[in-house]
């Protein structure tokens, strides 16, 4: 067992090809995870309500209930676990609709065991932060919006809570931390996928474009995020600071 800081985390792997299963099960618990095993969606919430789990490497096409109706309905219930969409279609399409209902990532079979092993070490180090909490909460303020880090909770200006899949929270949290600061989409994708921004990769548009539609009322003329043609995104408004 190799020595790795993620070894006490816990993996749902869903995949109806049991040679897949085989392999993942095999390729994770050599690297130190608890790995469990689903092939379909019955198996899957079956698994999840009798384990506590980290992160879920979730096939898109199952028998019955496919991934992404998965994925959506797991991101509703709990918005701190990380999913890692697997699919043997190559198509920017189908990884926008699993940013869309709420995935943090998306991999190509056949993939490479050790880029799949980097992409979930990298999302249990974004995601160990929020499940773990702090008792010093930082609050931001914003346009009468309210965003509680720790909590990874926006409330509107009415104080309702308004939902947001892990890479929204990302890319606001970044926005909010360096307010009137342009983010470029590296700095961005960083945030969203670890990793250096594409031209072909729309992860960051999309994330933004679903950002205005929750922020920005219909009677609103200009966004509260706004956009630096060449350059990036910036928040529009004045943030406030408070510990809660």
């Amino acid at each position: 067992m190799s020595l790795n800081p993620d070894a006490h985390a816990s993996l749902l792997i869903v995949d109806d090809d049991l040679v897949t299963q085989t392999r993942l099960n095999a390729y994770f618990s050599q690297e130190g995870y608890r790995v469990l095993l689903a092939g379909d969606g019955e198996a899957f919430w079956g698994q999840l309500q009798h384990a506590a789990v980290d992160l879920v490497l979730l096939d898109i096409n199952l028998p019955g209930q496919d991934g992404l109706s998965l994925a959506r309905e797991l991101r509703a219930r709990d918005p701190a676990i990380g999913i890692i969409l697997l699919t043997s279609r190559n198509d920017d399409i189908d990884k926008i609709v699993g940013l869309e209902v709420g995935a943090d990532d998306y991999v190509t079979k056949p993939f490479n065991p050790r880029e799949l092993l980097a992409r979930v070490k990298s999302l249990l180090r974004r995601t160990g932060a929020r499940r773990g909490g702090g008792e010093d909460e930082e609050i931001f303020r914003f346009a009468a919006w309210t965003l509680n880090l720790p909590r990874r909770r926006l409330c509107d200006p009415q104080g309702a809570d308004v939902p947001l899949t892990r890479g929204e929270f990302e890319v606001l949290a970044l926005l909010v931390r360096h307010a009137g600061e342009v983010i470029n989409r590296d700095r961005l994708s960083r945030a969203i996928n670890g990793h250096d921004w594409s031209p072909q990769d729309r992860t960051v548009d999309v994330l933004v474009r679903r950002l205005r539609a929750k922020l920005d009322g219909d009677d609103k003329p200009d966004s509260l995020i706004t956009t630096v043609r060449g350059e990036g995104y910036r928040l529009a408004v004045d943030v406030e600071r408070a510990r809660g």
